[in-house]
This record gives C-alpha cells, structure tokens and sequence, in this order.
C-alpha cells in the first residue's frame, strides 16, 4: 500500500517527550532578515519547565509546544538521550551573495501561514534569502524528522565507499543476522533503502493498531536489537522490489545495518565522513532510542544553514576535504526516482524524495526541508511548524509554491 504522507517519522518512539512550555509563540517577535549571525534577533530561550505534556505522542502537542520544543529536543537527557555529531576545526564558509528578489511573492505572508522558523537559500555556493521567525535563530538547532532519513541512507554509500558493505545487492541478512529466518530473508539494501522490501508495515499515525504505534511498547527479545525483534517478526505482503511502502521501521533498520557493518555509531560515522571534513559550523546531536542506538529514520538536530551545507555536500557529489565520500555516481543514483509514486512526477529513491528536472529533496513532518534543484545549483533549507504535520490544509502546497517561487527568482537573475 502506497503512503500518501510527504514525509514521514515514528512519533511515538519511546522516550520522545519534552518539557512543557509556558511561553506562547503568539508572542514570539515576527520573522527578521538576517544576513549574518549577529545580526539576528535574540532567540527565543527553550524550555525549562519541568512539565510534561499530557500526550506522549508529538502528533497531540498543542502548536505552541512544538515550537519551543523542536527547537530543544537534545535539551532533555531525562526524556530523551542524544549523542553529538561532532563539527570539525574548519567551518565551510556561506558567503552572502546578492539577495534574491522575489518579486510579487509575499514572504512574510507565507512565513506566518506555514509558522515558519527558518529559511535558507543557497544558490551558486551562497546565501541569497535568509529569514528566521518564531523567535529561532541562525546558531539555534532545529529537529529534523524524517529529513534524517537521507543522511542515514548517504552513511550507506560512505560504508560502501569504505569497504564495510559490499553492494546495495548484497542480502540485509549478511549484515544483521538475526533477521535469518524472517520475511527479510531475500531483500537487499537496495529494496531496504527503497522501502520496496515487501515485508508488510503500517505507518498510519492515526491507528493505534499499526506497527508505527505498536513498536512504541514492543518489548523486544532478549538480547536483540528492538527495531530487528520487531520487524523480524513481520510477515511477508509482497514480492521484494516490487511494491513502495512508506516505512520508518525500516529506516531505523538501515541505521541498525550501518552500525553493524561499520562497528560505530552513526553519530560518530557520520561526524567522521561528513559533519566535520565538510566543515559544518556547529556539532549537531542525534536523538537515541531506548536501548542507546541512534534513531536512524528521524531526529537530528542541527542549524538551517548546516542543513542546507549538506545539501551542497550532495551538490558536490558526495565530496568532502578533497576525499571521495560515496562512491562516484552514488548521488545520481540515489537521488533517481526509482519507484515513481503518482501521476504528478514525484518519486523515491535511496530515501531521497524526487521530482521532475532532477530535483530531489528530504523531507520531515511539520515542514522540515532541504530542497535541492542541481540544474540551477540551488539548495534551500527550511524549518517550520506547520499546523497539521503532513501538509493538511495547504502546507504543502504553499511550501512547493515557494520553491516555485525562489527557482523563477534564480532564472529571472539569470536571464539579466
């Protein structure tokens, strides 16, 4: 069954609870231009209320709680542990380049419409739009969801790079072998990365029955991994390769698959292929899971424009400090669509979103964003706090209407 979501994330993952907020986003001041750190207005302070929400599930927090709270989700080690990925010495620099024009399209309607809290825009290696809202900031770390997801399918290709995994054609079981035995038995890490497994899962929000909420009290057998008791248990719905099925478990699978073949964290994997040869300017952190292993389809936190760095890392083919991350052509292929999901153009591929002329993006509920166009050498990073967490009400839409309109701005420029 094809998931409709525009990105998706486990919810309710235990230990994912932030402190309670008495501070209202009403009163937060309106969103600023900013075109250097100092010149952002003071941040809004995170939570320090002892308080809980009433919900453990991030769908039910109240609007105004999400936004103190994503922006603080590293903050609470009694709730939920996190571990760094560590910068390096030598920050990438983002250059202020000519601000982009974007003619008739109302920003400042749009930022309040899609409760925006950052926006950066990079275009040939520099920062053309910059705006912050919410009381956010430029130094400040936003929680990314499931835009997670395509840096831990890119620790794939580095582990490939590496010599720790073979192929995407070689069986998961080779590398988690507790899978042995299961639905799992004949899928690759190319069908895991492309969520085309076949093994049955439901990722519905809504349903207390589906596999997204169950797997949040799962008791796993002793000894074994949660993600892998889980879903070794699941049973077959379809031939591998041959059906899209939007999974989050699977994700976590695939972070689970990393650390087994490399024997490190992901954290720290990801620190030492990318955070800091790439020259990202602030350690970021990565939320963990009940049994201290990082959770790999969701929730790392980290500023705008160091998202919006690893969006030019991807620019670049996967280069970082002169060395060779991913494999040569790992990108292009990671970012083909290969399952085409509707009439419209959008496709999956190594858990990148695609879309038509190339563009390929990750995305995360609530509006988190790196949206990246290579024909015109653009990236643009977004955080938000959307009303509705997959695009209800227009979200979406609005969010594409934007994209529409900075990619008119960089051709207008162009064609000066």
């Amino acid at each position: 069954m094809t998931s409709k979501i525009m990105g998706g994330l486990s919810v309710t993952f235990a230990g994912l609870l932030l402190a309670g907020c008495a501070a209202s986003v009403a009163d937060a001041p309106a969103a600023t231009i900013a075109t250097a750190p100092e010149q952002v207005e003071p941040a809004m302070a995170a939570p320090t209320s002892a308080a809980l929400p009433a919900d453990r599930n991030v769908l039910f927090w109240s609007q105004e709680m999400r936004a103190m709270a994503f922006r603080a989700m590293d903050q609470m080690p009694q709730l939920a542990a996190s571990r760094v990925i560590a910068a390096g010495a030598n920050t990438r620099a983002l250059p202020m380049g000519e601000p982009l024009d974007l003619g008739a399209f109302d920003l400042d309607a749009f930022m309040d419409a899609q409760s925006t809290a950052a926006i950066v825009v990079v275009q040939d290696g520099e920062i053309v739009l910059e705006r912050y809202g919410l009381g956010f900031s430029a130094d400040q770390k936003w929680t990314s969801f499931s835009v997670a997801k395509s840096l831990t399918s890119t620790l794939v290709g580095a582990a490939i790079a590496d010599g720790y995994i073979n192929s995407v054609d070689d069986p998961v079981t080779q590398y988690i072998t507790d899978l042995a035995g299961s639905a799992y038995d004949d899928v690759t890490i190319q069908q895991l990365l492309t969520m085309s497994s076949g093994v049955g899962w439901s990722e519905d929000y809504s349903d207390p029955n589906s596999d997204v909420a169950q797997f949040n009290d799962y008791v796993a057998e002793d000894g074994m991994d949660p993600t892998v008791s889980y879903l070794r248990n699941l049973p077959r719905a379809s031939e591998p390769g041959t059906d899209w099925n939007y999974s989050t478990g699977e994700t976590n699978l695939v972070g689970v698959l990393v650390s087994e073949a490399t024997g490190k964290t992901l954290s720290d994997y990801l620190s030492e292929k990318v955070w800091s040869p790439f020259g990202m300017a602030q350690d970021a952190t990565w939320l963990l899971g009940n049994t201290g292993h990082e959770i790999a389809g969701c929730c790392i936190q980290a500023t705008t424009r160091d998202m919006a760095r690893f969006g030019l890392f991807t620019l670049g083919d996967g280069m970082a400090d002169g060395e060779r991350v991913v494999p040569e052509g790992w990108l292009e292929e990671a970012t083909s669509p290969i399952f085409q999901l509707d009439g419209s153009g959008r496709g999956y591929g190594y858990q990148w979103w695609t879309y038509p002329g190339e563009i390929y993006a990750a995305n995360g509920i609530f509006g988190q964003g790196i949206f990246i166009d290579p024909t015109r050498n653009l990236v643009i990073a977004t955080n938000a706090n959307w009303a509705q967490p997959t695009g209800e009400g227009g979200s979406s839409g609005r969010l594409f209407g934007f994209y529409r309109a900075v990619i008119g701005a960089v051709e207008a420029r162009g064609s000066d």
